[in-house]
């Protein structure tokens, strides 16, 4: 597998985007986009504006007789007390009460009453009846000044919590910007310029000295080194880059310099297009967040008729005085703002949520179709396994030990950058082996290497190593060869003591997320272009029992459209290369890792590491986060299909009216309520049994 980081490039797949558009186009004309910190302002502007709302309400509703009467203490005499809630309630409506009136505007040009028109209707209602009361136009137990104030700030609450959320889930992302050095070298003529990385131009030469971070992205034309990539693949493994690699901005060159011819700059680069990426998921929707402003539309027709039915009942019994506060009453504590926090909340705290397990929901459709899920698609190579070799097994001959054979092998390749010889190092550091020095390092294209360790002559290589040397290979090592394996045979002084066998190595992970996703009746299938005897052996490891080998890549998404034919709701999971279609086909496309155009618009789901049991986590959490989902619905809509009548007057016959202190107060603890167990996610348990 090429590990160069532009294996990830995946098509852009177009999301919804109308996820809050009442939020976009009402807040002071701020948008949510993460790339250039117009939603942190955003999220502190709503903070500010909570905070001096908050102070503000306090002498708003301490002054307010209606609310002194529902406590139970008397104000002081006063003649300008009498001023404190008009005037501070005013300066409430007008400026904390902006976003919603805007946000109002907006929905009714575009004829979608929802949330906030509902909003504003309750909030208008509320400050034209308290002043109508102030200034004994109206009814004194219309004095609504203490509710206005408490439902501004509870509404400012939720939506700054709402935001804050979402801030936190993609501020792990957003902080990769931060990782582009404050300087780059430029060789222009020889002569080495120091320039802000923005003045980069595509063509450039740059110089990444050891320890530095690589100021845009580019290939790398002279040099090699080994490029700490973690910022960016989640691989905390160091990977060896050189001449013809490219390599990403903000990687660190950690132990040599290279030169970098530059590729990409700006808006083209990988941190770039990750920040699109987290723009893209603070503003993508999903059928919930829909069916939710749906609701609120409903309810304001709802809210409408039946004001419209209370005042002429009342009109009609000749209780005129009854009919103007009833229904002002009802147009008041229809506000819907559980409604409204209802899926944000659930659906942001949720992507936080994701986002501390190293997942990334760039579609929130994703989130809520995980949990649906009965077939999980897994791409072998980089996703399973590894994508890497790893010693396997050792055979030996000439009554030598598996240490020693390793011993020497990891002693002639100590001078070599190839991929089989960092895996034999790695077999010898993992089995504590101590490693001779070698000298006279020499190699050969396609043969392998030599050396000499403690005064003999050492060579490992392939085959053909054994044919140029017309070498025997031991008795064992016939049943090396073929499964998929590499085989690299140990000479010592012209006699082969050993053959080692190297393979793509599987993830340690893999099996207890096939183990944790069989627990949970989710089929784990398995497609790879490896040869048949490959993939079986992989899949046996596994406990995999459904496997398609020899698949070409574009017949990945034939695969995963035959299995939606099934009546499967599947995801695909792959790790970027060629698997674009799939991750678009499936139901829910789930990339592992990011790569340097950060093109996963055709996964719904990125991760940032490479343990496929984050699956079978994020597949937890969307169960968890629907359940959230569905119980904050009932309980926002059925308060205000319950709420809204009473307070018409509809059980009057019996001698009951809901008191419009009562229904305000209900109508907070709703939010409250709502609010509440939408935090609860955050104690969920994702673990992977």
């Amino acid at each position: 597998m090429d590990h160069n980081l532009d294996h990830s490039a995946i098509s852009v797949a177009e999301g919804d985007h109308d996820l809050h558009a009442h939020h976009t186009d009402s807040h002071d004309g701020h948008s949510g986009g993460g790339a250039h910190g117009g939603h942190g302002e955003h999220v502190a502007m709503f903070r500010r504006l909570f905070l001096v709302m908050t102070v503000l309400a306090v002498p708003v509703v301490l002054a307010s007789p209606m609310f002194a009467d529902l406590i139970g203490y008397g104000l002081p005499s006063w003649g300008w007390l009498d001023w404190v809630s008009p005037i501070l309630g005013t300066i409430m409506f007008v400026w904390g009460g902006r976003p919603f009136l805007t946000g109002a505007v907006s929905e009714l040009r575009s004829r979608t009453p929802g949330m906030m028109t509902l909003i504003a209707l309750a909030i208008s209602v509320a400050f034209v009846a308290s002043w109508g009361a102030t200034l004994d136009l109206l009814h004194h137990e219309l004095d609504f000044w203490w509710e206005l104030a408490l439902l501004i700030v509870i509404m400012l609450l939720g939506h700054w919590i709402e935001m804050r959320s979402i801030s936190q889930t993609t501020s792990a992302l957003q902080s990769l910007a931060a990782l582009l050095p404050d300087e780059a070298e430029r060789v222009v003529d020889d002569v080495v310029q120091t320039v802000s990385p923005a003045d980069l131009r595509v063509g450039d030469l740059v110089i990444v000295r050891p320890g530095g971070r690589v100021p845009a992205d580019g290939e790398i034309v002279s040099g090699t080194a080994e490029v700490d990539e973690s910022m960016i693949t989640g691989e905390s493994t160091l990977v060896s880059r050189t001449v013809g690699d490219r390599v990403v901005a903000g990687t660190v060159s950690a132990d040599t310099a290279i030169r970098i011819r530059v590729g990409a700059v700006g808006d083209d680069t990988a941190l770039a297009g990750i920040q699109r990426l987290v723009s893209d998921a603070q503003n993508s929707s999903s059928r919930a967040q829909r069916l939710a402003d749906r609701a609120a539309g409903w309810l304001f027709w709802f809210a409408l008729g039946t004001a419209l039915v209370t005042a002429i009942a009342w009109t009609a019994v000749g209780q005129s005085d009854n009919a103007v506060i009833r229904t002002i009453t009802v147009l008041v504590i229809a506000c819907p703002h559980a409604l409204g926090l209802a899926i944000p909340l659930v659906v942001a705290i949720a992507t936080e949520r994701a986002a501390t397990m190293g997942v990334l929901v760039t579609d929130r459709v994703a989130l809520e179709t995980l949990r649906l899920a009965d077939v999980v698609l897994f791409d072998k190579t980089g996703t399973l396994t590894r994508g890497e070799p790893a010693v396997v097994r050792v055979v030996t001959g000439q009554a030598m030990s598996e240490d020693e054979v390793i011993a020497l092998a990891a002693a002639a390749e100590s001078d070599s950058e190839h991929p089989l010889a960092k895996a034999v190092r790695r077999a010898a550091i993992d089995r504590d082996v101590i490693v001779p020095a070698a000298q006279n390092f020499s190699s050969s294209a396609a043969v392998g290497v030599r050396a000499e360790v403690d005064g003999r002559e050492v060579a490992v290589g392939g085959p053909r190593l054994l044919v140029e040397r017309e070498l025997t290979a031991p008795d064992d090592a016939a049943e090396l060869v073929g499964h998929g394996s590499t085989v690299l045979y140990v000479a010592a002084d012209g006699v082969v003591v050993g053959a080692i066998a190297l393979a793509d190595e599987v993830r340690p992970e893999s099996a207890e997320a096939v183990r944790a996703l069989a627990d949970r009746g989710v089929e784990a299938v398995m497609a790879t272009g490896d040869a048949r005897d490959v993939a079986e052996r992989v899949a046996a490891d596994l406990g995999i029992e459904r496997v398609y080998a020899g698949v070409r890549p574009e017949d990945k998404e034939s695969i995963v459209a035959d299995l939606q034919a099934e009546g499967s709701t599947v995801v695909m999971v792959g790790d970027g290369v060629n698997d674009a279609p799939a991750l678009a086909r499936a139901d829910v496309g789930v990339a592992i890792g990011a790569g340097t155009d950060v093109a996963i618009g055709s996964a719904g789901v990125v991760l940032a590491g490479d343990d496929p049991r984050t699956v079978v986590s994020a597949m937890v959490l969307s169960g968890q986060a629907y359940r959230k989902m569905r119980q904050n619905l009932w309980w926002a809509a059925g308060y205000n299909l319950l709420a809204v009548p009473l307070a018409a007057g509809v059980l009057a016959p019996i001698g009951f009216v809901l008191p419009m202190a009562v229904g305000a107060i209900l109508m907070s603890v709703s939010t409250v309520v709502v609010a509440l167990n939408a935090q609860l996610l955050r104690r969920a348990d994702l673990s992977v049994h």
